[in-house]
């Protein structure tokens, strides 16, 4: 039907609707046709050759439809295996790119039915539309007139992968993983779009996370070194753009083609050992995410994405690695003096303990906390643990020299006090981490943890660690007895007026048992221990003791707290 105006529209054309009029530009949709008229036009049209037939339906149906996942008119089997294989038959025989995407549009609206679309998308078809994204050839032209041929490509394979864990499976035996993989090689060859490179990677980390042979396969086919060759060319080409400036600026496309890609990256060495061999690919891969945490994007959120991409991707790398994340100070830098710590540039630690702080702020639901703060947490300790410099320098940022201590430290808005508070999380993982962090930053000392974060906060770790009953870990030898406190003339001459259990200055209370003869207390004593006897026969509470290993051991009878304390008192008085 030629263009006479717009009578024929019976609902607002949206965005995606005019990107498809643009394909076939001389017809105009006609939404007042039935789909099923649609369907059968487009079937009957392309067996009998009959262009302006089927190209009118076409249109009609991708603007009608483009938005629907549930038709009614293909709901039955052999219906929508015709307009499938028509469909195939045209996208075979036609070189008309402007047709293909509308072909292919089609075919990606088809591909939303995950009933039927192991079925329809048989190895002919797969083969064809790997051909028809550039996938088959070296030499394939990427040009504007294929660019959108290959996008729509892309996104009807997407589908077809999406909702088909049969054909993911075959990924590796029908080509399209290696043909993928070896396009991937060409990125510092040829210049393919970045549109084209997303979907690519996008391709390479859904197959890898769906599939443990797609990961296996991809890890020998030298995925790592490919991948890290993405990470590469994405920079480079942002460093040769419009804004050659250090950090490097990457528009929003280049930064998700780097999150795609290491995405794909912790998928690939989600179960790699640290062997040798790939040591020296771990650090060229932590030289390039130097690079990335520090870049900037056209959006906040872009860059969060990008910046948590990287800190889960340095989960998975070997700890002796993270040396590199740390460089020297340069004579000439002008980096400023609080990122210079020791010699070193910390700027790469700072932006990633600023990224904790900043989700610290956004007060997350204890349900997103695992997620959110996990990956940053391992980072951090793996960091402190294995290299003294971010140990030292994560201490002056997390551990200052206390100069307040009016507050819990839990209830304090630093990063210490955010720390402090997962300490009693819910989340087991989360508080081990915390804790385990907070520890070594403590030099593994008893007495300085209970000092930062107060007894009651600390005490999960200690009872896990046997240390309740005073034992020295042994960790702390490692370190040196040099102290870094430097405690403060605040805290000095407010030490005899902390509670070490809350972590703070105790501010004065009145005396409950103010008034109250010794009977009254005696009897109050006798009640509260029959309370909490009740409440231990219940289950629950389970009252315990420190034991002689420095952990707490249940006990049977609420009186057997009394032989503890007797049998301390013994042994203090034998001293």
């Amino acid at each position: 039907m030629a263009k006479q105006g717009n009578s024929s529209l019976t609902s607002p054309i949206d965005s995606t609707s005019v990107a498809m009029l643009r394909q076939l530009d001389q017809y105009e949709p006609d939404l007042t046709v039935p789909t099923a008229t649609n369907i059968d036009n487009i079937i009957s049209g392309i067996a009998k050759d009959e262009k302006e037939i089927y190209e009118q339906a076409l249109i009609n149906f991708v603007i009608k439809e483009h938005k629907t996942f549930d038709i009614c008119e293909t709901q039955d089997a052999q219906k929508r295996e015709q307009l499938w294989k028509a469909l195939t038959n045209l996208a075979a025989k036609t070189d008309d790119n402007n047709l293909l995407v509308v072909v292919f549009t089609v075919f990606r609206i088809l591909s939303r039915d995950k009933q039927s679309v192991s079925k329809l998308a048989t190895p002919e078809w797969m083969d064809l539309m790997i051909s028809h994204i550039g996938l088959n050839s070296q030499t394939f032209e990427y040009s504007d007139d294929t660019l959108c041929k290959i996008e729509e490509g892309q996104k009807v394979v997407w589908n077809v992968l999406f909702n088909s864990k049969k054909l993911v499976n075959e990924s590796p035996n029908n080509g399209l993983l290696d043909k993928l993989l070896d396009r991937m090689s060409l990125y510092d060859k040829v210049r393919i779009p970045d549109a084209i490179k997303y979907y690519d990677a996008q391709f390479i980390f859904y197959l890898t996370t769906s599939s443990t042979d797609v990961r296996r396969v991809v890890e020998e086919s030298n995925g790592l070194p490919l991948l890290i060759t993405v990470l590469k060319v994405v920079l480079k080409e942002a460093e040769s753009g419009p804004s050659s400036s250090l950090p490097v600026v990457l528009d929003n496309r280049k930064a998700d083609i780097a999150c795609e890609s290491l995405k794909a990256l912790f998928s690939i060495t989600l179960t790699s050992s640290g062997r040798d061999e790939k040591v020296k690919q771990y650090r060229e891969l932590v030289d390039i995410l130097r690079s990335y945490l520090v870049a900037s994007t056209a959006s906040l959120d872009k860059t969060w994405q990008l910046r948590r991409s990287c800190i889960n991707m340095l989960v998975n790398i070997p700890a002796k690695c993270y040396r590199n994340l740390i460089t020297p100070v340069a004579q000439s830098t002008s980096l400023p003096k609080s990122l210079q710590f020791e010699s070193h540039n910390m700027i790469i630690i700072h932006e990633i303990l600023m990224f904790l702080e900043a989700h610290f702020m956004e007060k997350l639901p204890v349900t997103n906390q695992l997620e959110q703060f996990a990956p940053v947490l391992s980072v951090l300790l793996k960091g402190v643990t294995t290299h003294r410099p971010i140990r030292k320098y994560l201490r002056t940022q997390i551990l200052p020299p206390l100069t307040e201590m009016d507050k819990r430290p839990e209830e304090t808005d630093t990063i210490r006090g955010h720390l402090c508070k997962l300490l009693t999380s819910p989340i087991t993982q989360l508080r081990d981490l915390a804790a385990e962090l907070l520890f070594v930053l403590c030099k593994c000392n008893v007495n300085r943890m209970i000092k930062y974060t107060g007894f009651g906060n600390a005490a999960g770790l200690l009872a896990q660690k046997g240390l309740l009953g005073g034992k020295k870990d042994a960790a702390e030898a490692d370190y040196s007895s040099g102290s870094e406190d430097s405690e403060t003339e605040e805290y000095t001459e407010q030490r005899h007026l902390l509670n070490p259990v809350l972590g703070c200055v105790d501010k004065p209370h009145p005396d409950p048992m103010a008034g109250m003869s010794d009977e009254q207390k005696e009897y109050e004593a006798v009640k509260l221990a029959q309370r909490i006897d009740e409440l231990s026969k219940s289950g629950i509470i389970q009252p315990c003791r420190v034991g002689s290993d420095g952990k707490p051991q249940p006990i049977k009878h609420i009186l057997e707290l009394q032989e503890g304390l007797t049998a301390n008192n013994d042994d203090s008085n034998s001293e």
